[in-house]
């Protein structure tokens, strides 16, 4: 099983190759709080903020992932050079259809790194 690395408060840290490369690879949830049952609700997923993630052969993010607690709820895969083999944030819409309340966290790959663990958010269903 692989390690999987949890965010950190990246603010407090003051190395700046230690802020960059924990903002490159760790994910974040953007979402509403409030979400009606049984309707489309959409949960956009980022990597990273200030810090953009390489795009090579060897070296990219290969999946992001959505999960509701030990549940996952969608995955979009990517192969090198997605981005045009340029460093970018890789972003995914996901557009799911809750039913009960949720607390919604991502997970990343990347090739070099390892696997990555957002935040989690909670999500109310009315």
């Amino acid at each position: 099983m692989p390690k999987v690395i949890n965010p950190v408060d990246i603010s407090k840290e003051e190395n700046e190759a230690k802020k960059d490369y924990f903002d490159r690879h760790t994910p974040h949830v953007y979402c509403e709080s409030k979400a009606k049952k049984a309707e489309k609700f959409t949960v956009k997923v980022t990597m990273g903020k200030d810090y953009p993630h390489p795009d090579d052969h060897d070296h990219y993010i290969q999946y992001v992932q959505l999960w509701n607690r030990q549940t996952m709820l969608a995955e979009a895969t990517f192969t090198a050079g997605a981005l045009g083999n340029m460093a970018g944030h890789v972003e995914v819409d996901f557009n799911i259809v809750p039913t009960v309340s949720m607390k919604l966290s991502a997970m990343s790959y990347c090739t070099k790194h390892g696997l990555w663990q957002s935040e989690d958010v909670e999500v109310s269903v009315e």
